[in-house]
């Protein structure tokens, strides 16, 4: 039912402009609303706490549940011409940041429309059920075990502040506060208002949708770019610490955060990597490297999915090189999506580790992130959880071949989805319309699995769960 509530901004756009989407949204609001009212009234005076496991479940649901409604608008609307497929394709991609569109014509869509999908994106980016645990302690109902659901991990604080209520609150504060700066950086930048509400709504949620068929090369300004690589690298970063940081009134916090040293490492490496390759190759002069470097390779690795020109103009080992980097991700607690730099550190400081008790082996050498030592059973499950990432990887490549991909289409479109990237090469550098209602429906899972970290969705499918 509060879901429902985000048609209204896109229904006040349609009924000023007179665009005729007014009865789609319309429509798909009261459908919305009563199905959750159909669903709420038989069980309104029912009280209990909520379990871990119906965090994970409850988590699922709502991505997937107001995935389906949040294609409605795109389904009853009748210019739009979206099949039920492409609608859900639509909606679950923007509410998983993800960024991959179906749609074409982005110049010529109504506002309404086009204000719709970057709200999507900006619901997606904070985590929906983040937004959730500030509301549903409200009406008497525990938010730890959701928290706990959503939360990506490894985390190094599950709680900011003694209540969990209060640290959802702390962290959409954070939120909507560096929305709201980038919104007003874009104005002053030259964007039209609607342009920098818009793209500053996709830019912190690390999403990727765009007012315009393409995207921030549309406005042919770098300092647009300049601006958006900021406020991308800055959202790639533990909204945690950024709250740490206001709080405490100090920048110290992010050079001892071990995560963000990492993460910030691995940036400069691929932009260093992409800028003399640029230049070496002559692909552009040395200003436009640096620019269009610096800004192509953040929106790769933190997941965001804008682009300022087709990177199939660039040599193949470019985008290849950054869409390996992107299934990293951004860091713990951010908006990005991937693997989380966390997990990428910790594999690599196993290995260095395993290195060296090759050659001393009876030594006792520790596993530290900072100054604190990481458990054995937290090396354990993020192995684990990267076997299953690879495993999942593997099994969607292997299924979008046998629909008929060549293989490095495939390889793109598990990538855009898996890791919530969006932006795709090869046969999908223009959109993902021409894929097969099969393929959209099987990334539309990636999607969904990528969001949730994939355990919170895969454990729904093993028989322990549903057992007694």
């Amino acid at each position: 039912m509060l879901f429902s509530t985000s048609a209204l901004p896109p229904l006040m756009i349609a009924f000023l402009a007179q665009d005729g989407t007014l009865r789609g949204f319309l429509s798909a609001m009261g459908i919305t609303f009563f199905a959750g009212l159909l669903m709420w009234l038989p069980v309104r005076n029912v009280t209990h706490d909520l379990r871990i496991r119906d965090g994970f479940l409850i988590t699922s649901l709502f991505w997937t549940v107001l995935g389906l409604f949040g294609a409605l608008p795109f389904a009853l609307t009748e210019s739009l011409h979206l099949s039920p497929v492409d609608a859900i394709f639509e909606s679950i991609s923007g509410l998983t940041a993800t960024g991959a569109t179906v749609i074409v014509g982005l110049d010529e869509l109504p506002k309404s429309i086009l204000f719709y999908r970057q709200l999507l994106q900006w619901l997606g980016g904070i985590g929906i059920i983040v937004v959730a645990v500030a509301i549903l302690p409200m009406l008497g109902i525990g938010g730890m075990q959701l928290y706990k659901a959503e939360t990506p991990g490894p985390s190094k604080d599950s709680k900011l502040t003694p209540r969990i209520t209060e640290t959802a609150k702390a962290l959409f504060a954070v939120y909507l506060a560096l929305t709201l700066a980038c919104a007003g950086t874009y104005y002053l930048l030259g964007m039209s208002a609607f342009d920098a509400i818009g793209h500053s709504f996709s830019t912190v949620a690390l999403a990727g949708f765009s007012t315009h068929d393409a995207s921030l090369g549309f406005f042919e300004s770098d300092s647009i770019l300049i601006a958006a690589s900021f406020f991308m690298l800055v959202s790639g970063i533990n909204f945690g610490l950024h709250f740490m940081s206001w709080r405490r009134r100090s920048l110290g916090i992010y050079s001892r955060d071990s995560e963000t040293r990492f993460f910030l490492l691995a940036v400069s490496i691929c932009i260093g990597t992409t800028i003399i390759y640029l230049i070496l190759e002559e692909i552009h002069g040395h200003k436009e490297s640096i620019v269009h470097g610096v800004f192509q390779v953040i929106s790769i690795i933190t997941t965001t999915g804008y682009s300022t020109e087709n990177l199939s103009v660039w040599p193949a080992f470019l985008p290849i090189m950054a869409i390996f980097f992107s299934c990293m991700g951004g860091c713990v607690g951010s908006t990005a999506g991937g693997v989380k730099a966390m997990r990428v550190m910790l594999i690599y400081k196993q290995g260095i580790r395993e290195l060296k008790q090759l050659v001393h082996p009876q030594a006792v050498i520790p596993l530290k992130v900072g100054r604190r030592r990481v458990e054995a059973t937290i090396v354990s499950a993020v192995w684990s959880f990267f076997a299953v990432y690879t495993s999942a990887y593997i099994v969607i490549l292997l299924l979008l071949v046998a629909d008929g991909l060549d293989f490095l289409t495939a390889f793109s479109c598990v990538a855009a989805s898996l890791n919530n990237l969006g932006m795709g090469i090869a046969g999908v550098a223009s959109g993902f319309g021409p894929l097969s209602d099969f393929a959209k429906m099987l990334l539309c899972f990636a999607m969904l699995l990528g969001r949730l970290e994939i355990f919170t969705l895969l454990v729904l499918f093993t028989p322990a769960f549903w057992r007694r």
